[in-house]
């Protein structure tokens, strides 16, 4: 898996996720983002022209980023500057209520210990900060959700890790936050396993982080 992961799936997700419908949805999720911004899971850097020129530093996390030419070229011009640790979510080395906004796009579907990691992000975002999230995940179709629970297995192989069955709204508020905004809609062009979207804004709850959700969300 590491020569697959390090070799050919940066080219194929840079293939699948350039896709325009992907770039429009990256700028629709991203406009709300401003202030120094964390991102988890930077991929191939998609995300990095699409951010508002409301940011003023974007400090972005990945356990190994993927194709750094790219993610260069993509940072050139840019009206902020761009911070790139090697790092992974689940253990963020920053000090408590730093980031005014946290931003996760087809992320959570691959994090390992994903309630770590949303515990780590709600740890790191100021009070009143805002986690922004485009996710996929379990279908509210019942049909739809037993395939994925079906693929999912074969999916976490050839998508190193991917999930296609979590259900990211419970995840998101058993880490500790209220959604105050969440759409839910089926992604164009996408296979129905695969676009059963999670689109909104999360801020911190003052209370305690909740049970994690077990067998339910898919974990």
């Amino acid at each position: 898996m590491g020569w697959y992961a390090d070799n050919i799936f940066p080219h194929l997700m840079e293939w699948v996720m350039g896709k325009e419908e992907f770039q429009r949805q990256r700028r629709e999720a991203l406009a709300g983002a401003s202030g120094a911004v964390l991102e988890i899971g930077l991929g191939t850097g998609l995300n990095l022209p699409h951010y508002p020129a409301r940011v003023t530093w974007l400090t972005a996390v990945d356990p190994r980023p993927q194709l750094p030419a790219l993610i260069e070229a993509r940072s050139v011009g840019l009206s902020f500057p761009v911070e790139i640790l090697r790092l992974d979510a689940e253990r963020l080395p920053f000090e408590d209520a730093r980031f005014d906004c946290v931003v996760s796009t087809w992320t959570l579907c691959t994090i390992p210990n994903v309630l770590a990691a949303l515990a780590e992000v709600r740890r790191v975002l100021k009070p009143g900060g805002s986690f922004l999230f485009l996710e996929h995940g379990r279908s509210e179709d019942p049909k739809i959700a037993r395939w994925q629970d079906w693929l999912t297995p074969v999916q976490k192989l050839v998508a190193c890790g991917c999930h296609l069955n979590r259900r990211m709204d419970e995840l998101i508020r058993a880490a500790g936050f209220s959604i105050d905004l969440l759409e839910r809609y089926q992604m164009e062009g996408v296979p129905k396993p695969g676009g059963a979207m999670y689109r909104g804004r999360a801020v911190p709850t003052t209370t305690a982080m909740r049970t994690p959700i077990k067998a339910a969300s898919g974990l």
